[in-house]
């Protein structure tokens, strides 16, 4: 385990827009019907899908349109839109180094989209490989310490019933593929950062979800191996850059090896 959250400065680096992106329906469902297109619509045996379903509902995402959200992913749709996962890599204001994820019913208006947006940020759209070769590919899952219980009431929420952190942890490191886990609150609860290979990811978090952990976050992260130091005045204008990709309905993460 290292001494730091390295989730936090991956974050940091990322220079998230956590309010603008929660209040963002479009991509919350759009991740809905991808994971239900993935992995089935059934959130009890499709952890991604209910780990969506659940950030959904935080947001005070309507059920119908989650219900609507997942027809369209398994194909009952009427419309027949079909999502495709596409990165793109390029530079920012300052010479920053950016890879941006996007999740998109149509790559012609993201490409041409994404390369306004780089011309009016200061910086230049580039090939596939001129920065990805800067980054290390892991999983990320983010879990609470415990599991939870039907509640003997009907209609009131699942009951959280906290696990013995230790023991957690123990199980966790004993999973392949499993490259590093820190300890951090989710919530008000124990939890833990967990890092992964990243072909790993998918075999860990189903076994995550065999053990019934909690689940909250999931997803691959990219991580520069060299960052890029700026003065105060620089650091302030790549991260407005990387706040105007994120603003992107289309663009789902924006990695930088801004440090």
């Amino acid at each position: 385990m290292s001494g730091h959250s390295k989730w936090d400065t991956i974050k940091h680096k990322k220079a998230i827009n956590d309010a603008k992106k929660g209040k963002s329906f479009s991509k919350i469902s759009a991740e809905i019907s991808h994971a239900a297109k993935q992995g089935g619509g059934d959130p009890n045996m499709n952890p991604t899908l209910r780990m969506y379903v659940d950030k959904a509902r935080s947001m005070s995402f309507p059920m119908d349109k989650i219900e609507k959200a997942i027809e369209k992913g398994v194909g009952g749709g009427s419309d027949g839109t079909s999502y495709e996962e596409i990165t793109y890599e390029g530079f920012g204001p300052c010479g920053i180094q950016l890879i941006v994820d996007t999740l998109t019913d149509n790559k012609n208006r993201t490409v041409a989209d994404l390369r306004k947006l780089f011309e009016e940020i200061g910086g230049t759209m580039g090939t596939n490989g001129s920065v990805s070769w800067n980054f290390d590919t892991k999983g990320y899952i983010q879990i609470q310490c415990g599991h939870l219980e039907k509640s003997p009431k009907y209609g009131e929420p699942d009951i959280f019933v906290e696990d013995n952190s230790e023991e957690v942890m123990l199980e966790i490191m004993d999973m392949d593929g499993v490259l590093d886990i820190e300890e951090t609150e989710v919530d008000g609860q124990k939890g833990f950062d967990i890092y992964t290979q990243y072909n790993k990811l998918g075999e860990i978090r189903d076994a995550i979800n065999d053990k019934h952990y909690v689940m909250k976050e999931l997803e691959i992260i990219k991580e520069a191996k060299m960052p890029k130091e700026l003065s105060e005045e620089d650091t302030q204008k790549a991260r407005e850059a990387i706040e105007r990709l994120e603003d992107n309905d289309d663009v789902q993460n924006v990695w930088t090896d801004l440090a």
